[in-house]
């Protein structure tokens, strides 16, 4: 079993690097070229979402991958 919790922190730690680019290169850069009532969700996107998401899904798969979750 934790064999399956080190490669799903593989997964993990993959999608939320995949999560990041999906929200700033398919979400926000098209809502930054439209401009006008559009860009408040491109700043959320690129300033909130993207890095929270990113990073939140990251620790976690590494957290992960390092045995923290052996116990449980």
């Amino acid at each position: 079993m934790n064999a399956i919790k080190k490669i799903l922190g593989l997964v993990w730690i993959a999608l939320g690097v995949a999560a990041g680019i999906y929200l700033v290169y398919f979400q926000a850069i098209p809502l930054w070229e439209k401009g006008g009532n559009d860009l408040v969700p491109a700043i959320i996107y690129t300033c909130v979402l993207a890095p929270l998401i990113s990073i939140g899904m990251s620790v976690f798969g590494y957290y992960s991958l390092t045995g923290e979750f052996d116990n449980v």
